[in-house]
């Protein structure tokens, strides 16, 4: 029996390895997993954000939480409707001085001290409050409305600045790796170049403080190069927080079709409806809660009327009244009341008045605000408009210098065909066109973060979702 315990001890940890070993595999499957890219075009990054920003999800709170208030105001126009009970035990009663006039000798200039009440005292009861007339009542009420009108506009609004965001660093994304390609391109072709000039020095052709100096140019260039990918890392960490994404989830943007990229020039009489954009708009509906706001101060003049009713149920006696009747010394009796109330304001030392002067001055320092936005929106239209017309002509530039480049680059590789030219001068025509074609590119995505602008300058940035 011994010897087989210790013949079953190897499998048995056998068997444990193995399955460790199987939970490690499966916990590197998921890691893995974890690890796949996620590939981001411009339209699904821009829908997650909507999502997932925090801004967004609390901008949206605040919208639903203005219907509870709606709730909490309305609240205040319907019944209002409470129940109590209580039960007390006097062990002294209070004593009342009276003249004697009682019993079978009274002397009424004799006074005599009486004890009023029981010792134990049992009531429970209901009332109900409705008011009849209230103005601040209705007045909050339409101003709950308007704010939950408030909440819906900034949650907009969010969403907007959210988009505008996402937009923007999205394409400088794709604009800091185009100037990443071009360095790549230009150290590849010193990189050539070095190899040539390394190879002229071994054959005394060369001097070697070419050779050195394009060396510490490749140096140079790699630097530059480390700084271009750090700044993309970091541009990609910033997208992944304005959409809201966890910073360690790995993604990838696919490159940009700079071919359906179509520069359209915006007419110098071009103007925009100032009136539709959301930052007006919530200015105004912000007057309108200050308008509100007014009116609630005032309706403190007005008198209100409302209709309460009691109704409670006491038991008095000696002893606890709970659950015990007039066999065991205790008398129950009920008791009810309906009453119309009116209250009217007389004179509150002009506190009303100065409040609603102070409302006064809230509406009119909001209109200087609409005047100051009207202004900085008609400003932003029309720096949008000018960013895009000289992006515009930035393209015809470098449109004109690619063209250049091609014909320099022709030239000199029929040049270097015939041996009118050297290779060096060959890589060099190499890298300009390279260098002119990459440039021309990234004005075309930077052509896309002015046109961001003026979309949104239009009040029309939600077409970026579609």
């Amino acid at each position: 029996m011994k010897t087989e315990r210790f013949s079953d001890k190897p499998k048995r940890q056998l068997s444990l390895q193995s399955a460790m070993l199987m939970i490690a595999l499966l916990f590197s499957f998921v890691g893995l997993q974890a690890q796949v890219p996620v590939e981001l075009k411009l339209k699904d990054a821009l829908n997650y954000a909507v999502k997932a920003n925090q801004n967004a999800k609390k901008a949206r709170l605040d919208e639903e939480n203005s219907q509870y208030r709606i709730d909490e105001v309305r609240a205040r126009a319907l019944p209002q409707v409470n129940g109590s009970a209580s039960l007390a035990h006097n062990p002294l009663l209070q004593m009342s001085a009276l003249p004697n006039i009682f019993g079978p000798n009274p002397n009424p200039n004799e006074t005599i001290l009486v004890a009023f009440g029981q010792k134990w005292n049992a009531n429970a009861g209901v009332s109900l409050n409705q008011a009849l007339f209230d103005k601040s009542v209705l007045t909050g009420l339409s101003a709950a409305k308007a704010t939950q009108e408030f909440y819906k506009l900034s949650a907009q609004l969010t969403e907007e600045q959210v988009i505008e965001q996402v937009a923007t660093n999205y394409y400088q994304v794709l604009v800091q790796r185009q100037q990443l390609g071009v360095l790549d391109s230009t150290i590849k072709n010193t990189t050539r170049v070095q190899q040539i000039l390394q190879s002229q020095h071994e054959n005394g052709l060369a001097k070697k403080i070419d050779v050195d100096r394009i060396a510490v140019n490749i140096s140079n260039l790699n630097s530059q190069r480390q700084q271009l990918v750090n700044t993309l890392s970091l541009l990609e960490n910033q997208l992944k927080f304005y959409m809201g994404m966890p910073i360690q989830t790995p993604i990838t943007i696919p490159d940009a079709d700079v071919n359906s990229i179509q520069p359209q020039a915006v007419a110098a009489t071009d103007s925009v409806n100032v009136e539709s954009r959301l930052e007006y708009r919530l200015l105004k509906q912000q007057e309108e809660l200050l308008t509100l706001q007014k009116e609630a101060y005032k309706s403190e003049y007005y008198p209100s009327l409302s209709l309460s009713g009691n109704y409670s149920y006491q038991g008095m006696g000696n002893k606890v009244p709970v659950f015990k009747g007039q066999e065991q010394g205790v008398n129950w009796f009920d008791a009810a009341s309906v009453s119309l109330n009116l209250r009217v304001p007389i004179f509150n030392g002009g506190a009303t008045k100065a409040r609603i002067k102070q409302a006064d001055v809230s509406i009119k320092k909001l209109n200087e605000d609409l005047d100051n936005t009207t202004l900085a929106l008609n400003l932003a239209f029309e720096n949008a408009k000018t960013q895009i017309n000289n992006s515009i002509i930035t393209l015809n530039n470098q449109q004109e210098n690619v063209r250049l480049a091609q014909e320099v680059f022709f030239n000199t590789q029929n040049n270097y065909n015939n041996g009118l030219a050297t290779l060096t001068d060959l890589l060099n025509a190499e890298t300009s066109l390279t260098q002119a074609q990459n440039s021309y590119s990234a004005a075309l995505l930077n052509y896309r973060v002015a046109e961001i602008q003026l979309v949104k300058s239009q009040g029309q940035l939600k077409s970026l979702l579609n």
